[in-house]
């Protein structure tokens, strides 16, 4: 199929004509993907059409693409996904038109990319969905969660086709015969493929549920059956109303759901599921067929079937006069006529007959034709699968081979530690041995010193067998430690030991004290002492065999001990050669990969800056252009958020000046160079558009003036970037004339100001400064009154209340001083901010000029006084047994939450190497240390306090623990629901306390000025970040 005609059909199959898509250009659009594997061509048609200007035309290009991704080759799915975002901002495009195709073209986009997304995040599902049971199985990987979020996708996508379906019906005037008008039918053409894949989507869904609840508990999937009864009851209802149009029964056979939706809970319910099947029969003839050629008359065989009639009806031409009609048949000439004419008549029958026939055969080879095609594209597809499966095994088979490698070293590793663990229990059972007979030993010298008790004259000898039972021991000892200090995983065994015969040796020595005292007044026994002290001479000669014995066995160990360490050491000799080759190796390696990595590095820093450069003179241009565009006239702006623009851009062109000095003096260094172009762009866009919404709303002279001063400003800052790409002229590009046009818009925005602002912005500075002291008076008053409450506290206050209250109100008093030193640190940046950024002007003009910022720091010193009083007060409270310890730990956040906005507001403007920064923020995060102290210590009080009421139920009967019970169950029940309703109380309070702050602060005014140069609008719902722009208050 050439390109030619298949670009020709596209065409023909989307156009502005409000009728259906013809099936045989659509046909031939997915033959030719097939044709070419991919969409390519069908792309390159689609861009150069308008589809953003006329409904018609879009609403038939999105039929086309889904046919097209149902039935088209798989690398339409990949050639259609870079357009993905141009489908979206197509669909938010035709979303604002309420009439007519608008809301139709936007929701198919929707849908379109929601197909789009799903068959990419799940590629084993094809386009038209027609999956097995068993690839069903295999595309959540048996894994319940991948099921689980499959079915959430699922979800997703037929809400998606619901929405379209439910749009179309809803367009339609049901009133009338739509179905077989052409407008109708090119509405409804689209829902075949709806249906078909609502179809699909319906079963699978039923099959995974199915599935979940029979691996997760039935509550956890409450949400999924109430979602699907929901799309169950909207899909039966479309079907039903479906199928009773004329244009579906001609070409579709739409399938009916069951009355009621399966019963998830019980598992049988799964074998009476019958999945839907959508039927579509064999094509008949329709208008829109392809052209037949025209054909023969008649051909031999008609024409002999024809003479033979003719003769049979008025006789051989051989027997018979020509000439003579009366004579033929005996037949009058009446007669004769009308046979003539019935035989033209049956003649032009068996003409449209053999027309129908061969049109028949010509349209069942076409169809043939289509089906070879579509067969060898799917031939195709399977080799191609055939070709993946062949890698994928190779690649299974390498890896296998790599797994039996590490098994092999594995089982090395094994026998290794399986050797070294018998040489372990080697050790240890000689460890044993020795720990027994060590254990005998000191058993003999306990019973040997037991025996020395009943003599008296043997205290000299018992003496110096105890000094030489200590000698021995010590050096058992000595030895037991040099063993303990090299045996692996035993030391901790033989330090117990080592204690344990430190214990019986001290008890030996108490028993020797005692038998001191009973030798003195046992001096009559010296014959029956001598021959004990023989006795115990033999016991001690046994006793030092028995320890040579022990020192001999610890040698062996020691010299056992000796070789191992020999053998480890040149392990680790012969590893750290190796590891010196290796880490030569990689030092190589890194040189030549860091030379080739500093050399691409530097081709990527010019490729982004000159990407960088080209896409901030777009911006800019499209700012231009922008303004040129006559939707931009409704846009307003003010002359302060113009002013403010201004001179955000103004410094940013100066530091871009700065950024290109040093790009020039260092060609690395486009690090700084990069991120000042891309916010001079944004911020120079942004101040054109400003500039032209504020022209809207000022005289006419003014209003032309900044005009043309915008326009020029944005035709300099071009000329400047292309000045900036081209390396011949990046030297010479000057920045200062953007920098001229935008004081020249400066001053033309304070002619536009309001005078009467002015002078009331002369106060703030004053304010500022009262506001400040006030805060710095609040917290010393706070601070005295904890003071006072303290010694109050440990005046009336005993036991555990006293420790609780000293507890508390230290930590409140060291909130307070760290709250102090904070605004004091705040004042000193202010002060600093001011000193740098008024010039030449006074600090009230700087205030004024910052009317914004100081309107927050005014805010902000008022949060932070009353949150101290209000702390003040709950402490009160609490120290006096009045208050609950939770409202002190709310106002301690609430105080902490306060000096945050302050902190906010005076770093908002400061310079970020500034010391004066670096103390603020060490004192904000003192307060925050000090708010975690007080909050902590208000629950250990809280704990403390507690515990003090212990629940004593042993004097309670069962009927009275049955009633106790029932009264708390009813008591957590109320706390339950006054806890949801003070809930829902915050949550309006603080929805009301955000509108009054932006009425009181102006930001609904700000968000109808920065309508024109920023998406952010006041919206108070979206907390302090929806309140104003950060381009236009910076």
């Amino acid at each position: 199929m050439g390109t030619a005609r298949q670009t020709v059909s596209i065409n023909k199959a989307i156009n502005a004509q409000e009728v259906a898509v013809k099936e045989k250009h659509a046909r031939t659009c997915i033959l030719g993907t097939h044709h070419e594997k991919g969409a390519q061509t069908f792309w390159s048609v689609v861009n150069r059409l308008p589809l953003s200007g006329n409904a018609v035309l879009c609403w038939k290009f999105c039929h086309v693409f889904h046919k097209l991704l149902q039935d088209g080759h798989s690398n339409v799915l990949k050639d259609s996904m870079r357009y993905k975002n141009e489908l979206s901002d197509m669909s938010r495009m035709w979303g604002h038109l309420s009439e007519g195709y608008g809301q139709l073209c936007s929701i198919y986009l929707k849908l379109l990319r929601t197909k789009m997304e799903f068959h990419t995040k799940n590629p084993r599902f094809p386009g038209n969905l027609q999956m097995s049971d068993r690839q069903l199985d295999e595309a959540g990987e048996n894994d319940v969660n991948n099921f689980f979020q499959l079915t959430v996708e699922m979800f997703d996508y037929l809400e998606c086709e619901l929405n379209l379906f439910q749009t179309v019906f809803s367009s339609l005037d049901m009133s009338r015969s739509v179905s077989v008008t052409a407008a109708g039918q090119c509405r409804l053409a689209p829902l075949i493929q709806v249906i078909l894949d609502c179809s699909h989507l319906y079963d699978y869904t039923v099959k995974l549920l199915f599935k979940l609840h029979s691996c997760l508990p039935a509550d956890t999937l409450q949400g999924h059956r109430d979602r699907f009864l929901e799309q169950f009851q909207k899909l039966k209802d479309l079907f039903y109303r479906s199928s009773n149009l004329q244009y579906f029964k001609q070409l579709i056979q739409i399938p009916q759901l069951p009355e009621n939706p399966p019963n998830f809970l019980r598992a049988s319910a799964l074998s009476e599921h019958i999945s839907p099947v959508v039927v579509i029969p064999a094509e008949a003839s329709s208008p829109d067929s392809e052209p037949i050629t025209d054909l023969v008359e008649m051909d031999a065989a008609s024409q002999s079937l024809f003479d033979n009639k003719f003769d049979d009806i008025f006789g051989s031409s051989v027997s018979c006069d020509p000439f003579n009609f009366n004579s033929q048949n005996g037949m009058s000439k009446d007669d004769k006529d009308r046979l003539i004419e019935q035989l033209y008549r049956e003649i032009t029958g068996l003409k449209e007959e053999l027309e129908n026939f061969k049109a028949e055969s010509t349209r069942g080879a076409v169809q043939l034709r289509g089906r070879a095609s579509e067969l060898e594209a799917e031939l195709a597809e399977q080799q191609h699968l055939k070709q993946q499966a062949q890698d994928e095994s190779e690649f299974l088979r390498t890896e296998l081979e790599e797994l039996k490698k590490q098994r092999e070293d594995t089982e090395k590793a094994q026998r290794s530690l399986t050797e070294v663990e018998r040489r372990a229990q080697a050790n240890e059972q000689r460890y044993s041995k020795l720990k027994e007979k060590y254990s005998e030993l000191v058993q003999n010298h306990a019973d040997l010193l037991r025996k020395n008790a009943e003599v008296t004259k043997q205290i000299t000898v018992a003496r110096q067998a105890q000094g030489d039972a200590e000698q021995e021991k010590k050096e058992l000892e000595d030895s037991f430690q040099r063993v303990s200090e090299q045996a692996q995983r035993k030391s901790q065994e033989q330090a117990e030991v080592l204690e344990t015969l430190k214990r019986e040796l001290a008890a030996s020595r108490q028993e020797l004290q005692v038998l001191q005292g009973t030798l003195e007044s046992s001096t009559q026994a010296g014959a029956e002492q001598n021959n004990r002290i023989a006795s115990l001479e033999q016991e001690r000669d046994r006793l030092s065999q028995a320890a040579e014995q022990h020192r001999d066995e610890m040698a062996a160990l020691q010299a056992e001990l000796q070789q191992l360490q020999e053998t480890l050491s040149h392990k680790q000799e012969s590893s750290r050669i190796e590891l010196e080759m290796l880490q030569t190796q990689l030092r190589d390696k890194q040189e030549n990969a860091e030379q080739v990595l500093q050399q691409r590095l530097a081709e990527e820093q010019l490729s982004l800056l000159q990407g960088t450069i080209h896409e901030a003179k777009r911006m800019v241009q499209d700012a231009l252009a922008h303004m040129e565009d006559p939707a931009h006239v409704s846009c307003t702006g003010s002359a302060d958020c113009l002013l403010a623009q201004t001179l955000a851009a103004s410094e940013c062109s100066e530091r871009l000046q700065d950024a290109h000095s040093k790009y020039l003096a260092d060609g690395a260094a486009v690090g700084s160079l990069l991120p000042c172009l891309a916010l001079f762009a944004h911020l120079v866009s942004n101040t054109l558009l400003q500039g032209s919404a504020t022209s809207h709303v000022a005289p006419v002279e003014p209003a032309d003036r900044l005009l043309e001063l915008c326009k020029q400003c944005g035709s300099e800052a071009v000329s400047y970037l292309s000045a900036l790409q081209d390396p011949g002229t990046v030297a010479s590009a000057d920045c200062s004339l953007v920098t001229a046009c935008l004081g020249q818009i400066s001053a033309i925005g304070e002619e536009l100001r309001p005078r009467g602002l002015d002078v009331q912005q002369e106060e703030l500075g004053d304010l500022v400064d009262k506001e400040m002291a006030a805060t710095a008076a609040a917290i010393e008053t706070a601070s005295a009154r904890i003071e006072e409450m303290l010694s109050k506290a440990r005046a009336g206050d005993t036991g555990v209340k006293l420790e609780v209250n000293e507890r508390i109100l230290g930590s409140c008093t060291g909130l307070m001083q760290a709250i102090h030193v904070l605004v004091l640190a705040s004042k000193d940046l202010q002060r600093e901010i001011v000193e740098s950024g008024r010039g030449a002007a006074s600090p009230k003009e700087f205030y004024a000029k910052n009317s914004r910022w100081t309107e927050g720091l005014i805010s902000a010193s008022k949060a932070v006084g009353w949150g101290a009083t209000v702390m003040v007060d709950a402490a009160d409270l609490v120290v006096q047994g009045k208050g609950t310890f939770e409202e002190l730990m709310v106002c301690s956040r609430e105080i902490a939450a306060s000096t945050a906005q302050l902190v906010a507001a005076s770093k908002v403007k400061a310079d970020k190497d500034s010391a004066n920064l670096c103390k603020l923020q060490q004192a904000s995060r003192g307060v925050n240390q000090a708010t975690a102290s007080v909050v902590a210590s208000t629950k250990a009080g809280k704990s403390q306090v507690e515990e003090k009421d212990s629940m004593d139920f042993s004097s309670m009967t069962l009927t009275q623990i049955k009633r106790q019970e029932m009264d708390s169950q009813v008591r957590v029940l109320e706390l339950e629901n006054q806890l949801q309703k003070e809930r829902q109380k915050l949550g309006e309070l603080r929805k009301k306390h955000y509108e009054l702050a932006g009425v009181a602060e102006g930001w609904e005014e700000d968000g109808e000025w920065c309508q024109p140069c920023s998406s952010w609008a006041a919206d108070p719902g979206k907390g302090e970040a929806g309140w104003r722009s950060p381009a236009c208050h910076p």
